[in-house]
């Protein structure tokens, strides 16, 4: 059996669009996902000329230890007498609640630390931070 190869001489003058149209489907996928995005507004409310900066409390700073104890601003605290000084931070008004910083050391107990945080809640200071040593 003989077979016979058709050689051609002269050059392939098509040119293979594939790749283009390959390239400008992913393009116009891009951007037609990034163009919501670019295109939604974030409202910011920015203090007004004629606005002072207000003075905002020291933050309460409660510590959690390991072995349960509690510490605010330094010093060991009950809960009774925690949850005393929280209903006072509480009721200076809405513009001077302070923020209440939670530090919970490596060794803490999860229990300890949502005991705290619920009794944080519960007296109305609703201005949180979550710090790290």
């Amino acid at each position: 059996m003989a077979f016979s190869a058709k050689v051609e001489s002269s050059p392939i003058a098509g040119i293979n669009v594939t790749p283009l149209v390959d390239v400008l489907l992913v393009l116009l996928i891009i951007f037609m996902i990034s163009a919501p995005v670019l295109t939604h507004k974030n409202r910011v409310d920015l203090p007004g000329p004629g606005r002072a900066a207000t003075d905002h409390p020291d933050p309460l700073r409660l510590t959690v230890d390991p072995g349960g104890m509690v510490f605010l601003n330094g010093a060991l605290v009950s809960d009774a007498t925690l949850a005393t000084q929280l209903d006072i931070a509480a009721s200076h008004g809405e513009d001077r609640v302070p923020n209440v910083e939670l530090h919970a050391r490596d060794e803490a107990a999860y229990d300890d630390v949502a005991r705290v945080l619920a009794l944080v809640k519960a007296h109305g200071l609703s201005r949180i931070d979550f710090a790290s040593d």
